[in-house]
């Protein structure tokens, strides 16, 4: 008797694949995908972000698997909002885990967004919901290639580094910091430890060692390690920045919003407004063979980010193998 149930339950299944082999396989789905050079002008010479337009039905471990194989230093994920007052709603990963905030994906969205007309500013503004909350992102520019894009910066909490950990910093960068203006570790969702070095030089020929970096950042639960100073007056740019994580999976960032953004908390609790000005151009990336350019803006209410953006690819991300 079991050989015979066996039998059955063998041809059941035979049955039921000839009908499926019948059926026609559907394609597969297919989500609408943007890679955004964020901080530029030109393409190719900013910081790229990977923007999925339509990210419903993708879970968690789906996007970081994404994520990951972009291999870009963020992915973001376009979902409807769930918050009121927001326009829509983001999800945003690095290769190795997700962030509550960040700068140049909050751009880089909403540039591919407004380019494929799926939001429209109101009085200039649009609302992001990300997992820190609700962030305005305002929209100036006739048209997308005349956009300049900027996001407030969330509120910020401050902390002043130890003796010891002010000494760890200097080691692993192998450059000397400027201990009058303390290193501060800057919360805005993103963690980063901002420090000021001497010149625009230094920050150039700055060699971090990245192990030590990792162990720092890890104890921290930083986002990682800013470095920045002000080059000569009469210059295009007012700074040179640079920023490093290397928890993040990423070595360094060609050009970070949220860590430009963290650098004028510093300024401004640092009491160096007058001399940086509230209105300054930010250069970064040029020893990755990038000029990004960020404007920055410090005002009593707050701060904002901005900077222009151009599409380098347009097209669909292929979702999974055909499908019945």
């Amino acid at each position: 008797m079991p050989e015979v149930a066996h039998e059955n339950r063998s041809a059941q299944l035979d049955h039921q694949a000839a009908l499926e082999a019948r059926i026609p396989a559907m394609p597969p789905l297919t989500r609408a995908f943007k890679q955004v050079d964020v901080f530029t002008d030109a393409p190719f010479l900013g910081n790229p972000v990977a923007v999925v337009l339509d990210a419903e039905g993708l879970d968690t471990e789906q996007m970081q698997r994404i994520a990951n194989w972009t291999n870009l230093s963020e992915t973001t994920f376009v979902l409807p909002a769930t918050e009121p007052g927001a326009d829509y709603q983001v999800r945003i990963f690095t290769p190795a885990s997700e962030l509550p905030f960040a700068g140049h994906p909050t751009i880089g969205t909403a540039h591919a967004l407004l380019e494929a007309g799926r939001v429209k500013p109101r009085d200039g503004v649009l609302v992001q919901q990300c997992r820190i909350g609700l962030v305005k992102v305002s929209v100036t520019g006739a048209n997308a290639a005349d956009h300049v894009i900027a996001f407030e910066l969330p509120s910020a909490k401050v902390e002043a580094l130890s003796d010891a950990q002010v000494d760890e910093l200097e080691g692993l960068l192998g450059q000397s910091v400027d201990r009058s203006a303390r290193p501060r570790l800057v919360d805005v969702g993103a963690r980063w430890i901002v420090a000021q070095l001497a010149n625009a030089d230094a920050v150039i020929a700055a060699r971090p060692d990245m192990a030590r970096m990792k162990v720092q950042d890890t104890a921290a639960r930083a986002t990682g390690v800013v470095i920045f100073s002000a080059y000569p007056p009469g210059s295009k740019a007012q700074v040179e920045l640079r920023a490093f994580a290397p928890t993040c999976g990423i070595e360094e960032d060609p050009v970070c919003g949220s860590g430009n953004g963290c650098m004028a908390v510093f300024v401004r609790d640092t009491k160096q407004v007058e001399r940086f000005g509230s209105n300054f151009i930010v250069a970064q990336g040029q020893v990755l063979g990038r000029a990004g350019r960020v404007r920055i803006t410090l005002r009593t209410e707050g701060i904002s980010v901005g900077g222009q953006s151009v599409t380098c690819v347009s097209g669909a991300l292929v979702d999974g193998r055909p499908h019945r």
